[in-house]
């Protein structure tokens, strides 16, 4: 039976989510776009064959919609989380699932009293090959134990003009907290962060140095203004080898080359497939499969934004601080 699903939120990554479910995820059907601009959702609409609509919590509780994908505003997305609980329907949720912790702690306790999860949280690079690979080497015993990961996160300029550091750590960085949660199999347990000074009145660079729960050390720069394009690497260093995702960076002049052909590399194109991916995955947990192996939940969500909120207080304060989160609930225990 086809999934129909609604996007709800119709600004870059919502159409991007239509594109995939109307062109690239058989057993799926484009049903609505919703987004308070109506005419925006109409566009996206009309390009795929979709019904349009305004008002998303209308839209999650329609008979003709079986899940939701979540392209909305961050603070949107925990309430409509939980309207999709209630109206029991499987949800993807961009991220964050909230930047506060205590509304991602309430969608936790609505699929623990519903009984199964609800709930997959879009930290896409799980699903990336480079980031697999990464850590099927540490799982295999290929690298040894791991010591020590180095994250890079650069963009070619900040997204609005009154983008902070803070705001580095709790709209950029979370990606990065949640893969090195992924890739380690360990929980954070202490994070510093601080920035160097540039020469003109751009924010400056965010480092973060983070402690895991089995002692080892992970480096994380988010650079929203380096100036040559879009770049995001890693690399896991273990007691016998290291591992990196060895990706190309995009200089100024590929940068302008794409542009020239009307394509400018972003993150989609860095993470085409993962998303693609991802949302394989949700179609056939939706459809009625196990929940995806690889897929955060609303732990991973509430885990995320817990280090971010901890991150950036470190970066204000300029100490390093403790992340404390709640004991892990026997409801999102995986065998």
């Amino acid at each position: 039976m086809t999934l129909r699903i609604a996007v709800i939120g119709a600004g870059i990554m919502g159409a991007d989510h239509a594109r995939i479910v109307a062109e690239d995820l058989p057993g799926a059907n484009l049903q609505v776009v919703c987004d308070m601009d109506a005419a925006r959702a109409r566009a996206i609409a009309d390009k795929y064959g979709a019904d349009s609509a305004t008002d998303p919590e209308v839209t999650i509780a329609r008979e003709d919609v079986d899940a939701v994908i979540l392209a909305s505003p961050d603070f949107t997305h925990a309430p409509l989380s939980l309207a999709c609980i209630a109206a029991g329907k499987k949800v993807l949720c961009e991220k964050p699932l909230s930047q506060e912790a205590g509304e991602c702690l309430d969608v936790m306790k609505a699929e623990e009293a519903a009984g199964e999860r609800f709930v997959m949280v879009g930290f896409m690079r799980r699903y990336d090959p480079a980031y697999i690979q990464m850590k099927a080497a540490l799982d295999e015993g290929r690298i040894g134990r791991a010591l020590m990961m180095h994250n890079w996160h650069r963009n070619a300029v900040t997204p609005a003009a009154d983008f902070t550091g803070a705001m580095a750590i709790t709209n950029s960085a979370p990606h990065e907290f949640d893969v090195l949660r992924y890739v380690l199999g360990s929980e954070v347990r202490t994070i510093s962060a601080s920035q160097p000074k540039r020469s003109d009145s751009k924010v400056a660079p965010v480092v973060m140095v983070i402690e895991t729960t089995d002692d080892q050390l992970v480096t994380i720069e988010v650079n929203n203004n380096a100036a040559y394009g879009y770049d995001v690497k890693a690399e896991l260093v273990g007691e016998t080898g290291s591992i990196a995702t060895n990706h190309v960076s995009y200089t100024l002049m590929d940068q302008n080359a794409r542009k020239s052909v009307g394509h400018d590399p972003d993150w989609r194109d860095r993470y085409a497939q993962a998303y693609r991916q991802q949302n394989k995955a949700f179609v056939s947990w939706a459809s009625g499969g196990a929940y995806p192996a690889l897929a955060a939940d609303s732990w991973d969500g509430y885990c995320a934004s817990v280090i971010a909120a901890t991150g950036a207080a470190a970066l204000t304060e300029g100490v390093r601080k403790s992340v404390d989160l709640i004991a892990r609930p026997a409801f999102y225990e995986r065998t």
